[in-house]
């Protein structure tokens, strides 16, 4: 009605309200400058929702005509409305209501900016992100990084999302804004280890110099070929004199000076067949490989292995055909060996070089020179001097007083001291650096060997040094690499235990129940201790080699350094043997000790001798398989029948029948099992139920001499037939080894 229209008009203006707002808010009493009138604060555009609202109000007084409400009390309780379309801020300040004040979203929503941070990032310490989907390791997968990888490209080469990836490093403590963004190379090693693949370093020589750096020269061959007394014949030294048992048993890494002025790095590697894995390593780190075969000799396995192991690293093979000064030798028979072997020589028209010397005269080590030096001119070697630098363990080693020793090869940049280094799951600050004459240097270039010193923990023979920034840095690539480890290791552990199990049950499955021909498995657990690394993986992996059917070799602990307290204490909790290979002698107090608990401790300085003594201890302990064997024979002569006999002397229905026989052969005992044979025919086999040499019961008849028997159950004896005695014995396992060194458990 036209007062009522007047009326809500005039309530307008004095809110100040010149328009209305499509939403509606929950009524609330307002309160007039007399205090006697309530009211409604409701905006609608349209005067027909209004007055149908106002219909349900409660509250009224006087119908439609009168807007008098009662105080304090909310006209519409509950209504959903949209608090966009709500009325102004302002406006409802102005009148004294509260109303609920919508918080600005500084980072909401996905695509929002994060907050710029004015502050450096914070050296955080590396805690594993929770991937949404089960990791697995991947032990076969290796890719690349570099240094600037970006987050993009490394989420493609891992084969995860850039999301993970982005969350794996904010978890480190980086800043990952942009999927475009690049990153460091340890941290990128960190986020592939933690998805589970191996990395492969790749450094660009961009902006870098580069300069020519000496060859890298590994001796290999078969055992006792001569490969150490040639490097002593280079060297003008006497190494081999000094070796246990003399045969080489380290790897050794040496820098020899030619006549010619050049250099050339040296490694020796050991030709024993359980050196195999220091073979390996020796090709992986050099550039070209001096095969060295004994013209006496000819082609052995280990120098058919070394053939392999250059193959797979893809480096060159120089020749030297060894001892050619002997009477016997005959190095034309060496040179059709290798070339039926798949060598290349240069006298079949090949790119194999073949130089004839004489260690011990010291005649063709000129040619040889010249053979390498060729060699490595043909290969342009150079490498990067500055830059992060690179290097590659060989060998590694606990000293009483200067603690972990690592001997290492640079393959780039300038290790130098003071630095932050990675090796393997190790970290440390090189505190000194020696080279192989044991003098203090302050820096390594590219082909040096030098013995790093600082590091924290023993790393592993093969593994690279890796030089860091900061302390941080290393600490976190150290703990993100032994963690990588021990889940590779646990995992390798659940494979093989799959693995065993699998086997057991296939077997089971051909002995198809029979429990006479199953043979029980007895683990025998050693603890290894040795002089360096290499030489404790070798030992490891010979005693591995020494697995058979009936014993199972378990080495429960393996680590460098002299056989301590701990180690006794160990082996007598798990009843293990403790093994020592070129440690030094034992303290009187670890001998009493020993003794008192009954712990085995075999020490030996030659490998022959130790794989031979752990093989006959191998022998004692494994419980053998029981087999039938002819103790003696013997041959009827006559045969007699006693009537009216009792059942239990063997005879059947009151009668028995007794073969007359002389021993031919051993001896036939009572507690045996007889076998009847007829023209080579097996007619019966039963117990002995009664026998008697000249009317006497015995227990045993010897060769030659004559005796009655009795069979139980048999009355069918004829002149002429065999009766053979049948034992039950333990047949051990033999330890078998080869000429190459090579050693193996026959069962």
């Amino acid at each position: 009605r036209p007062d009522r229209n007047c009326r809500f008009s005039m309530a307008w203006r004095v809110f100040g309200i010149k328009y209305i707002h499509g939403g509606i808010s929950r009524g609330r009493a307002v309160t007039c400058k007399d205090s006697s009138l309530l009211i409604l604060n409701v905006f609608q555009q349209s005067e027909r929702t209004l007055s149908y609202l106002a219909r349900h109000f409660h509250g009224f007084q006087g119908g439609d005509e009168d807007f008098i409400l009662s105080s304090h009390r909310y006209l519409i309780r509950h209504f959903h409305g949209n608090l966009v379309h709500l009325a102004r801020l302002r406006e409802e300040e102005s009148l004294g209501l509260k109303t609920a004040k919508r918080l600005k979203v500084v980072n909401g929503g996905k695509f929002s900016k994060r907050k710029k941070e004015s502050q450096p990032p914070v050296e955080a310490p590396y805690v594993p992100p929770k991937l949404r989907r089960f990791q697995m390791s991947l032990p076969d997968k290796t890719i690349e990084i570099f240094e600037g990888i970006t987050i993009l490209e490394l989420a493609k080469r891992c084969g995860e999302s850039t999301a993970a990836i982005q969350n794996m490093i904010v978890n480190v403590g980086e800043k990952a804004d942009s999927e475009f963004d690049p990153i460091n190379i340890d941290i990128a090693e960190l986020i592939a280890m933690e998805v589970g693949v191996k990395v492969r370093r790749m450094h660009s020589n961009e902006g870098a110099r580069v300069l020519p750096r000496p060859p890298v020269v590994t001796v290999m061959g078969h055992v006792d070929h001569g490969k150490t007394s040639l490097l002593d014949a280079l060297r003008q030294t006497s190494l081999a004199a000094k070796e246990a048992g003399g045969i080489t048993q380290h790897l050794g890494a040496f820098v020899v000076g030619m006549q010619s002025g050049a250099s050339i790095t040296f490694l020796d590697t050991p030709g024993h067949a359980a050196f195999s894995a220091m073979r390996a390593r020796g090709a992986a780190v050099t550039d070209v490989v001096v095969l060295v075969v004994a013209a006496d000799d000819g082609v052995m396995p280990q120098t058919l292995e070394a053939v392999s192991h250059a193959k797979a690293a893809d480096v060159p093979i120089v020749v030297a055909i060894n001892k050619c000064d002997k009477a016997d030798a005959n190095p034309e028979r060496v040179k059709n060996q290798l070339g039926s072997e798949g060598l290349n020589l240069e006298d079949m028209g090949g790119d194999v070089q073949v130089v004839e010397v004489s260690a011990v005269k010291k005649t063709g080590l000129d040619r040889l020179e010249e053979a390498l030096l060729l060699q490595a001119e043909l290969m342009d070697l150079k490498a990067r001097i500055d830059g992060p630098a690179q290097a590659y363990v060989v060998e590694a080693r606990l000293d009483k007083g200067r603690g972990p020793l690592a001997t290492a090869i640079v393959k780039s940049g300038t290790v130098a001291c003071g630095q932050h280094v990675v090796v393997g799951a190790q970290w440390g600050r090189i505190r000194c650096i020696r080279d192989m004459s044991r003098k203090v240097i302050a820096e390594a270039t590219p082909a040096m060997p030098v013995e790093v010193e600082g590091l924290k923990g023993l790393p592993m023979a093969g593994d690279d040094i890796v030089v860091v920034e900061s302390e941080e840095r290393a600490r976190m690539l150290s703990e993100g690499r032994k963690k990588k480890f021990e889940k590779d290791r646990l995992m390798k552990l659940e494979e093989d235990r799959i693995r065993v199990e699998e086997e057991e049950k296939k077997k089971a499955d051909e002995e198809d129940g029979n429990e006479d021909e199953k043979v029980k498995r007895v683990e025998v657990p050693l603890i290894v201790k040795g002089d360096v690394q290499g030489t404790v993986q070798a030992v490891t992996d010979a005693l591995k080699c020494l697995n058979s059917s009936q014993v199972l070799v378990k080495i429960v602990h393996a680590g460098v350094g002299p056989v301590l307290q701990s180690d006794v204490d160990m082996a007598q909790a798990c009843n293990a043997c403790v093994v020592g290979f070129n440690v030094r002698d034992l303290p009187a107090a670890i001998s009493l000790a020993a003794a008192q608990a009954k712990v085995q401790i075999k020490s030996h300085r030659v490998i022959y001798h130790l794989l031979e003594d752990i093989g006959n201890l191998i022998i004692e302990r494994a419980p053998g398989t029981l087999e039938t064997k002819v103790a003696g024979e013997a041959q009827v002569l006559n045969v007699f029948e006693i009537k009216g006999r009792s059942r239990a002397k063997g005879g059947g229905e009151g009668d028995v029948k007794i073969a007359g026989c002389r021993v031919t052969d051993g001896r036939v005992t009572k507690s045996a099992t007889l076998r009847l044979l007829r023209s080579g025919e097996v007619l019966f086999e039963g117990c002995c139920a009664s026998l008697r040499r000249e009317q006497q019961d015995v227990d045993a008849v010897g060769k030659g001499s004559e005796c009655g028997l009795v069979i139980k159950d048999c009355r069918d004896f004829r002149v002429g037939d065999v009766i053979q005695c049948l034992v039950k014995v333990t047949r051990k396992p033999k330890f078998v080894s080869s000429e190459s060194g090579a050693v193996r458990i026959e069962c």
